[in-house]
């Protein structure tokens, strides 16, 4: 048993807590290391579980850059019950304490801190950067969620961006594990009658298990159901509904359009888009997409001395790449990532703090 992509025996790092319960894990060598690549993961991940990050690590090994994989409250199984705000929340308390951490050994002047999420760990990253700073919302169902104020990024980047609204809509279209189209379709249209009705004023209410087992694989709130498949979008999305391949020029000016006027990135913001992700429906046009979000990004303004907010030099559609490149044909695709990670980090470590 084990892994297939990462190395019997593991890997030499060091665990940190960044809280009293939320921890960091600091992929080590050698080479002395001022600056800190911090990776999000997707539904479902925690510490380590995207596989292709055995990649990072061995391309990053002999640069000034290290690897951080963090687990957050809603890592794991526990997205269902868990929001955006307090991801980007404690995501933040990570990087400030990385950056405690960093202080402790190398001048300010000498490090900097990139944020890469995977999957829904994109929305993290674009909600952390397009979002009011310390956010201001407050939820009856998160009552003890303190806002912290969020640290500025000299770098972000999202890989397989992906909207999850359009794909559960694919697997209701073309069915799902051993039900139909017309099964899974059922099952849809149940838990969003049910959703509907729920009340919210005193908190929030768990769907059904025999009913979200058909499209998730983790226990799922009502509540996290409507913001990740918004089905009064593309009109009024949902907080989840950042990648849909419908929503409109107007609203991409309140997500991408925003990065510059919120002031938390310092650097551009790269975009892997996997060319063969499965969980993209076959008529989303993955490069038009991605020239939209960039227009919206750029016209969102200019950064005095920094330019616009996209990243067109290595921003890229990763040729047969899959969701995860987890796949047994990805080992292309994975050099690939790692080399265009690799030299976006190495321009953002010349760059001016």
């Amino acid at each position: 048993m084990g892994s297939k992509f990462w190395p019997k025996g593991g890997l030499p790092g060091i665990l940190h807590h960044y809280t009293e319960t939320l921890v960091t894990f600091e992929y080590t060598s050698p080479a002395p290391k001022p600056h800190a690549l911090i990776f999000v993961g997707g539904l479902g991940d925690g510490l380590a579980t995207t596989s292709y990050m055995v990649d990072l690590v061995s391309k990053l090994a002999p640069t000034p850059w290290c690897l951080f994989t963090l687990n957050i409250s809603s890592s794991y199984g526990q997205w269902g019950t868990c929001h955006l705000d307090r991801d980007t929340d404690e995501l933040a308390e990570c990087i400030s304490y990385i950056s405690a951490y960093k202080a402790s050994q190398y001048a300010e002047s000498q490090r900097k801190v990139v944020v890469m999420g995977h999957s829904t760990g994109s929305q993290v990253v674009l909600h952390y950067l397009k979002s009011q700073n310390p956010h201001q919302g407050t939820y009856t169902f998160d009552k003890d969620l303190v806002h912290v104020q969020r640290p500025v990024l000299d770098g972000a980047i999202m890989q397989a961006p992906v909207s999850d609204r359009q794909a559960v809509h694919h697997i209701c279209q073309e069915g799902f594990g051993e039900k139909t189209p017309a099964e899974m379709q059922a099952v849809y249209d149940e838990l969003l009658k049910l959703a509907r009705a729920a009340k919210y004023d005193d908190g929030d209410s768990m769907a059904p298990l025999h009913l979200s087992s058909a499209i998730y694989p983790h226990p799922i709130s009502y509540r996290r159901f409507l913001s990740l498949c918004s089905p009064d979008s593309p009109e009024k999305p949902g907080d989840d509904d950042l990648f849909s391949s419908d929503l409109s020029d107007e609203f991409l000016k309140t997500t991408f359009g925003m990065v510059a006027t919120r002031g938390l990135l310092r650097g551009k913001l790269m975009v892997l888009y996997s060319e063969k992700d499965a969980s993209v429906p076959a008529y989303v046009d993955k490069l038009a997409l991605m020239k939209r979000w960039q227009k919206a990004a750029d016209e969102g303004g200019e950064r005095e001395g920094r330019g616009k907010i996209w990243d067109d030099e290595f921003t890229a559609v990763v040729p047969n790449a899959s969701h995860a490149l987890s796949n047994d044909d990805q080992a292309e695709p994975r050099r690939f990532l790692a080399e265009k990670v690799l030299g976006y980090l190495t321009r953002v470590e010349r760059e001016e703090k």
